[in-house]
């Protein structure tokens, strides 16, 4: 009898109990078929109570391992953890997973197909809609939520080095129904195999947040694995509205982390205009901006110099 493949599913939770809780439930509805499956939740040093009630959960129900981290370790790290473990544990594909997200019963079997189908794939995306409600517009007709893409692929403008959402609040009518490849796989939700996790490592811790997904898209790509968009695969998702463009949130990690992304991966061209931006940053920009700046060039990763 043929070995069955090992999937693990990584929830980072920070104080999101309520949003975590019902991602779990949603993976319970999960079609586990040809594989096993593993549900690994990663508590990020919360402070909201969600430590007994994950637990609380768990010793309930018996449905994932709990791992808790001692203090808020960031997005990347966070995961981290949890994939350290899933690979202790001889995953053989790990998917990381928003704690805000609702899956589609088929999500896995549907993704595994493709990985069967693309041998060179080593991290896959499904396509992501905005959970009813959560768009960022109103302009929707009712039958149309629920349909509403927030990810059909990842695009990077290697120029600026900005990466933006393909397909963000079209109406899915099909036209994004093509295995692609991708600029990025996004960190809501991408599945990856073991192979990738083990040549080119995890995320870089130095992220915290942002932009740490598509520094391990681009790690593979450049190791030889194909990072590919993937429908049918998809799941649903309730996308923040409070850390967009302008915030102090977005200023901070966005600003500096662009830093190390493009001085890592961008052309020459762009490297030398990067670096005059950040010079104009640091006399001219918003607050958060040029302490950004300020940490980049002392060398001041992770959490940073954030509050």
């Amino acid at each position: 009898m043929p070995k069955l493949s090992k999937v693990f599913i990584v929830i980072l939770n920070w104080n999101r109990k309520d949003d975590t809780l019902a991602t779990v439930k949603s993976i319970e509805n999960l079609v586990v078929k040809g594989f096993e499956l593993t549900t690994v939740v990663v508590d990020n040093g919360s402070t909201d109570g969600s430590r007994k009630a994950l637990e609380d959960y768990r010793i309930s129900t018996g449905k994932y391992k709990y791992i808790q981290n001692s203090k808020n370790l960031g997005f990347a790290e966070g995961n981290n953890v949890g994939m350290r473990y899933c690979l202790k544990k001889g995953a053989d594909f790990v998917m990381l997973l928003n704690d805000d997200t609702i899956v589609d019963s088929n999500l896995v079997i549907d993704l595994l197909k493709v990985f069967e189908k693309y041998p060179d794939a080593g991290i896959l995306a499904p396509k992501i809609y905005f959970a009813k409600g959560y768009e960022f517009h109103k302009r929707y007709k009712d039958s149309e939520l629920g349909r509403v893409i927030w990810y059909a692929g990842g695009d990077i403008d290697w120029n600026n080095i900005y990466g933006s959402n393909h397909g963000v609040d079209a109406v899915d009518t099909g036209q994004f129904d093509k295995v692609v490849d991708t600029d990025f796989a996004t960190g809501c939700c991408m599945f990856v195999r073991k192979e990738v996790l083990k040549k080119v490592g995890l995320f870089d811790k130095r992220y915290f947040a942002y932009l740490e997904d598509a520094d391990l898209s681009q790690k593979a790509k450049k190791a030889g694995y194909r990072v590919l968009y993937a429908p049918p695969a998809k799941l649903w998702h309730k996308v923040s509205q409070s850390s967009g463009i302008g915030s102090n949130l977005n200023d901070y990690f966005i600003t500096r982390n662009r830093m190390i992304f493009g001085l890592s991966y961008a052309s020459l061209r762009t490297k030398l205009a990067l670096i005059r931006e950040s010079l104009r940053l640091l006399a001219k920009g918003r607050k958060w901006q040029k302490i950004a700046i300020r940490d980049f060039y002392l060398g001041r990763f992770e959490k940073g110099s954030w509050q």
